[in-house]
């Protein structure tokens, strides 16, 4: 009875000591110190499902790691060689009880870590049946192409040509950001975004949306989600892809479906209607490309 009322009375600070440093979590600690703005969790429908992946996966990590330290500690303090003590202790073998628990254990933790995974990547790469906006990005080094797809009359496309981040004269390395190619999205709606690669491989990363995606010569990768809070969101390349690739950066505008089709239309007035294809790949060694026309003359 004693111990068990003293175990409660030392339980007591631990729980207030608990109760005041949860408390003091700024909203940064609470995404588990993820890249981003404090207030990532709520940017697209997919944000909540990645935070909340990551934060309770470090939880559970870190509680296996307190119970691991603290069995180690224990085991070299009770075991450790008294004075006056010589040889080796009795030596334990084939402890099935405890031989098994490390075995199912670890195996339970790896099937659960698994599960909630591949739950979450499920619904983050569900396709849309009918989205609202498709975007087919081509990452180039160092720049970005954005087609706005019309998928009821596709000529009615509009096109965004980008070039690499230009440094400010005299700035001391820091970047025009009224130059950086800008992908304009609507709020609230289902966004389709075509991932294509016009000459080695890239990386999608648009930073408060937690999540990336390569861009692969030959092939086309897919992202789906929903934007939910207008503003301006950082991207960047996030796979090194040569000489500039610091400077292959982006920026995301989420604005109202007013101001996105109000975009739209002044990239027709500009006369940029239609798609930008694969015949801007630099990348000719690709299936289906003809070899450049130096190339056929050589071998000729």
């Amino acid at each position: 009875m004693r111990s068990n009322r003293r175990i409660r009375w030392a339980a007591v600070p631990v729980a207030v000591g608990l109760v005041i440093a949860l408390a003091g979590c700024t909203q940064q600690q609470m995404n588990g110190w993820l890249p981003g703005t404090e207030q990532t969790k709520d940017v697209t429908n997919h944000t909540s499902r990645i935070v909340g992946l990551w934060t309770t996966s470090w939880i559970v990590l870190l509680a296996v790691g307190l119970i691991v330290w603290g069995l180690i500690i224990w085991a070299a303090i009770v075991y450790r060689r008294r004075k006056g003590q010589t040889g080796l202790p009795v030596q334990m073998r084939y402890n099935m009880p405890l031989e098994i628990f490390y075995t199912i254990v670890p195996l339970i933790l790896v099937l659960g870590f698994f599960a909630f995974t591949a739950k979450d990547q499920e619904a983050i790469e569900k396709p849309f049946a009918q989205p609202d906006a498709t975007v087919h990005v081509y990452g180039k080094r160092w720049g970005w192409d954005f087609n706005y797809i019309d998928q009821k009359n596709p000529k009615e496309s509009v096109y965004y040509q980008g070039i690499q981040a230009q440094e400010e004269e005299n700035g001391g390395g820091a970047i025009d950001e009224s130059l950086l190619p800008t992908l304009y999205l609507p709020v609230g709606k289902k966004v389709e975004i075509e991932l294509s690669s016009r000459d080695v491989n890239h990386s999608f990363w648009v930073i408060d949306f937690l999540y990336k995606k390569d861009m692969l010569p030959g092939r086309t990768n897919y992202e789906y989600f929903i934007p939910e809070k207008v503003g301006t969101y950082q991207g960047k390349c996030a796979e090194l892809c040569g000489e500039y690739h610091s400077l292959m950066l982006f920026q995301v505008k989420v604005v109202s479906q007013a101001d996105y089709d109000d975009y739209l239309a002044s990239l027709k007035d500009q006369g940029k209607v239609g798609l930008l294809g694969n015949e801007y790949d630099t990348n000719t060694n690709q299936p289906n490309n003809e070899a450049p026309a130096e190339a056929s003359s050589e071998k000729k």
